[in-house]
């Protein structure tokens, strides 16, 4: 397992590799100046540096709290709406209106409604990104449910099997290709949001760094929490990827 982890997140790098090489020879022929555009390989290793000392890991702790929380309940709540609106008829006719009335609202812009009600601890974060990350499972789950055979869902319901048990056996696990999809682009929308999130209005977390850095035009430190956000993003959609094949190791290929 670990191996396959490895080779994923080594086949899905190589333009990452080009553009830090390319990023590290602008830098190294002093085209833009180290106060404005650090190398690469300075951000590397003072992030290096950073996770040697608590106070950074401890920061880098509160943004995966957040950053997990709100992708468990984002993923969760998704596919429970998503399942149920495509085998209710009323289901389906309320979730579409709403979706595409919300869906286009950028949700950041509902982040100081949310601190006025919720306060600037986790809660707040949390809630701003189970409600940007709910939508892409919500609506994969959505349209992979209405994607199965009708042939299957009647057989097994002449057969007996009730609505819950169809729902669950036949229709969740044929949909599960369109799901997988949804919550890979629900992890990417996770993590930018909750980086936002902690700039605007945090005292911890990655994104607080940032800001501590710029208001102290420290370039270089300002860089590392972008390289973190980075990498975890990475390595997350790494294992997610590899997730993913395991689910749906009994499905074809796709062309």
């Amino acid at each position: 397992m670990t191996r396959a982890f490895l080779r994923n997140v080594a086949e899905q790098s190589y333009s990452l590799v080009l553009a830090l090489t390319m990023w590290e020879i602008v830098c190294r022929a002093g085209w833009v100046g180290p106060h404005l555009l650090p190398a690469p390989s300075a951000v590397f290793l003072r992030l290096a540096e950073l996770l040697q000392q608590p106070a950074f890991l401890n920061h880098a702790a509160q943004t995966l709290i957040r950053l997990f929380a709100g992708l468990g309940l984002a993923t969760t709540s998704g596919i429970a709406i998503g399942l149920f609106a495509a085998r209710s008829e009323l289901g389906g006719r309320l979730l579409e209106p709403l979706v595409r009335i919300l869906a286009p609202i950028p949700k950041i812009a509902l982040y100081p409604a949310v601190i006025l009600i919720l306060g600037f601890d986790h809660a707040s974060k949390i809630t701003l990104v189970v409600v940007d990350a709910i939508f892409p499972v919500l609506l994969a789950t959505y349209h992979g449910a209405r994607m199965v055979e009708p042939k299957l869902i009647w057989s097994a319901r002449a057969a007996g099997t009730s609505e819950a048990a169809c729902t669950l056996k036949i229709v969740l696990p044929a949909a599960l290709p369109s799901i997988v999809t949804g919550f890979r682009i629900a992890l990417a929308v996770s993590c930018v949001v909750v980086f936002l999130a902690e700039m605007i209005s945090s005292s911890d977390g990655l994104g607080h760094l940032l800001i501590l850095a710029a208001r102290s035009f420290r370039t270089l430190d300002m860089f590392v929490p972008l390289i973190a956000i980075s990498l975890i993003g990475l390595i997350l959609n790494g294992l997610a990827t590899l997730a993913g094949r395991r689910l749906l190791a009994g499905f074809p290929e796709p062309p």
